[in-house]
């Protein structure tokens, strides 16, 4: 079997970034191997299951794509590598935030409130 390399260059900027930053903290490690499986085996969630396992003021990463299937009604932060259309609508209006993966490794302070979801 061949193997699949990504041409993706925001992809590969993605995935350099968070293994770098896995020396650090070891979650930017899980998330890096989480995101460099195929596409086809990467994580789609839906917001369902965000507001499901989220409480008001949680920090999600979702390494791979959120999808708008749904109700959120809880102001959370999303950080994804890809959102739908209607998943991004949903979360602004829910008041929550979103951010690239690669913002959300900046922006993590506090550790405590980060889940991750697959």
């Amino acid at each position: 079997m061949r193997r699949v390399v990504t041409t993706n260059e925001t992809m590969i900027e993605t995935l350099r970034l968070l293994r770098s930053k896995a020396r650090e903290k070891p979650i930017w490690g899980r998330v890096a191997e989480l995101l460099s499986r195929p596409a086809r085996r990467r994580p789609q969630v839906n917001l369902s299951k965000i507001n499901r396992y989220a409480s008001d003021g949680d920090f999600i990463i979702v390494p791979g794509k959120v999808l708008g299937t749904g109700r959120l009604n809880k102001k959370v932060t999303v950080a994804a590598f890809t959102f739908s259309a209607k998943a991004a609508q949903q979360i602004a209006s829910a008041g929550g935030r979103i951010l690239t993966l690669r913002d959300a490794v900046n922006e993590v302070q506090d550790y405590t409130k980060v889940k991750v979801l697959v």
